[in-house]
């Protein structure tokens, strides 16, 4: 990934799967990568993926069709890619009390709470199934004519049977800004958050018609009161809960006063690289979060 990513990509990036997008409508092409006695899927149940974790990491569990054949005529799946020549599928199982048997050590959990000891391709191939059928549950009917929609383009597309309208899958992009005046760094504090003591950088949804820029300054003076200026790109992250891409920047403040919108977060506060190095009273993200990752590259110079 050197090429790609100036630094290592953060975590739920760097997937290791060829998503051979161009030969997605080659539909006895899929057929045949179904059949094939190599294809693996990794299953999603009710938004959690079938991983194994313990002390000493985690790792995504990919299952045989043989184990999920049951469920295959009417439950959502769609094609990943092909890992190491070997075609990887996903298919979503909710319906389902009782998905299917478990292999020994494994549970569908929470990716957000297990990625970070997960191994880094796994959970970026568990985040891509994640994300995915997140959006294939939501789009099951027209937004132009509400008809109903079926799967094409091996599940990357539902095409409507009314209007004949496509839709894709669709990823909200959001920015995430570490502010900083040289010695400080502002963070807030979300509405969120309440049950613990976090702070962390601030973010917020792009608008239409804004650029990533101008979301970045507006959303930060509207959480915190804060102009800002120099606003450079740091780096992104897939972050499918339930489907953003986190596109995080940098900016320089040209004013320090704080005025928090409440309906937003609950506290905002400068702090130094001193007292962030060793929290007192508050927690700051984990590595897994691209907050983390910002926080941390900045603490370190």
């Amino acid at each position: 990934m050197t090429e790609i990513h100036p630094y290592p990509p953060n975590a739920l990036a760097g997937s290791p799967l060829d998503r051979a997008g161009p030969r997605r409508a080659d539909a006895a092409w899929i057929a045949d990568l179904l059949a094939d006695p190599a294809a693996r899927f990794l299953p999603v149940w009710r938004t959690r993926n079938l991983m194994r974790t313990g002390p000493e990491g985690g790792c995504a569990v990919f299952v045989k069709r043989a184990a999920i054949a049951h469920a295959l005529a009417d439950a959502p799946w769609a094609f990943l890619g092909l890992l190491d020549g070997a075609p990887l599928f996903t298919v979503d199982l909710s319906p389902l009390e009782t998905p299917l048997t478990l292999p020994e050590g494994a549970a569908f959990a929470d990716l957000r709470m297990s990625g970070g000891v997960v191994a880094p391709e796994d959970a970026s191939m568990m985040a891509h199934a994640r994300g995915l059928m997140h959006w294939r549950l939501r789009h099951r009917f027209c937004g132009v004519c509400g008809a109903a929609c079926v799967p094409v383009s091996a599940g990357h597309v539902m095409a409507c049977q009314g209007c004949g309208a496509q839709h894709f899958p669709r990823t909200d992009p959001a920015v995430i800004m570490l502010v900083t005046d040289g010695e400080r760094a502002l963070l807030g504090r979300p509405a969120g958050f309440r049950a613990m003591r976090m702070f962390t950088t601030l973010a917020g949804f792009v608008e239409p018609g804004e650029s990533l820029e101008e979301a970045v300054a507006r959303e930060v003076f509207e959480e915190t009161g804060v102009r800002v200026a120099h606003v450079r790109y740091h780096s992104s992250q897939p972050w499918p809960f339930p489907g953003s891409i986190m596109l995080g920047f940098s900016a320089v403040a040209r004013s320090s006063e704080i005025r928090v919108d409440p309906d937003e977060i609950t506290e905002a506060a400068w702090f130094t690289r001193a007292e962030l190095r060793a929290p007192e009273g508050f927690v700051i993200p984990p590595s897994f979060s691209i907050a983390g990752r910002m926080i941390r590259d900045w603490i370190n110079g």
